[in-house]
């Protein structure tokens, strides 16, 4: 067991390696030129090139590369070409809204959806069987911004009863950063719900038509438990695979739940820097969600010995 998370260490050290990178290079041969984004529509050939000289875009790829790894080795992502911060400092001022968003649409949606897919397994055929099916067939085709917007306009417009848009910190009280944080998560987990209640579903058939499954309920035991000791236990380790995964999608769907609903987090300053060719924190931004969604999935490897003892040989 030792020797398998050391190999997966190894492995997640490498695999952040290659992709920083492959962000440093994307962004870099991609077109458009930040100097002259800088500089503006008036600006002259060699206004321009004082700006490339200033921010070492007339060095060559190799150095410029190895530089910047080295001062993200000591933990500097550079600094912003528009406001002149850290791009570690303009980060920090964003995590809350992004977390709090992330964290409270994951464990809603496990917790919603994990049940719905025990459920519909259990009464696969019947009407609740399909009515879960039909609501993962729609939450997985809708995108996020129609879903967004159609929770705007029924309980923000039409009844009131939510904030339109905009964040309210932890500290200024429960109850309102729970108000501002309903909406957006309702609309970034819909997809998350229907993802998992899905793969939940298809992992407890299987398991409910093995052996043990009906040598348990022919030894009397309640259904209840059947279900939950020992079919929903053999049953996640897709699901918890299909969760880790499914961070992908909270990450890019947050980007997109954040521009609707004018949350000041991660993923507004995001799309403001690409609007805005601000590479340092693109590349920042894109190395945090990467080290993010690697570190979930090598959580997600480690526990599966938890799951199934048989992975720890």
């Amino acid at each position: 067991m030792t020797a398998r998370i050391v190999r997966r260490l190894f492995a997640t050290v490498a695999v952040m390696a290659v992709v920083a990178f492959v962000v440093f290079s994307l962004l870099y041969l991609t077109p458009g030129d930040p100097a002259a984004v800088i500089a503006g529509d008036i600006a002259t050939d060699e206004d321009i090139r004082r700006i490339h000289e200033r921010l070492g875009l007339d060095e060559p790829f190799l150095v410029r590369f190895g530089g910047w790894l080295w001062a993200l080795l000591h933990g500097d992502l550079g600094t912003s070409i528009f406001t002149n911060l850290p791009v570690t400092q303009l980060i920090a001022q964003r995590v809350e809204p992004t977390v709090s968003l992330t964290l409270s649409t994951l464990v809603v949606a496990i917790l919603i959806a994990v049940p719905l897919g025990v459920l519909a397994a259990a009464k696969a055929g019947t009407w609740l069987d399909r009515t879960v099916m039909s609501f993962s067939v729609l939450g997985f085709s809708v995108p996020v911004f129609v879903i967004a917007y159609a929770l705007i306009l029924s309980f923000a417009v039409e009844l009131d009863w939510l904030p339109v848009q905009g964040y309210s910190n932890l500290h200024d009280g429960l109850w309102e950063w729970l108000r501002h944080l309903i909406l957006p998560s309702i609309a970034l987990g819909t997809v998350y719900v229907a993802l998992i209640a899905r793969m939940t579903r298809a992992s407890m058939l299987d398991v409910l038509a093995q052996d043990y499954i009906r040598t348990a309920s022919a030894k009397g035991l309640a259904p209840n438990q059947v279900l939950i000791r020992h079919a929903l236990k053999n049953a996640a380790i897709p699901v918890i695979t299909i969760i880790g995964m499914g961070v992908a999608l909270l990450i890019s769907g947050a980007i997109v739940t954040e521009t609707v609903f004018a949350l000041p987090g991660i993923g507004r300053l995001t799309v403001d820097a690409i609007l805005r060719r601000d590479y340092p924190i693109i590349q920042g931004v894109i190395l945090i969600f990467s080290a993010v969604y690697v570190l979930v999935n090598l959580a997600v490897d480690l526990s599966y010995v938890f799951f199934d003892p048989r992975i720890r040989y």
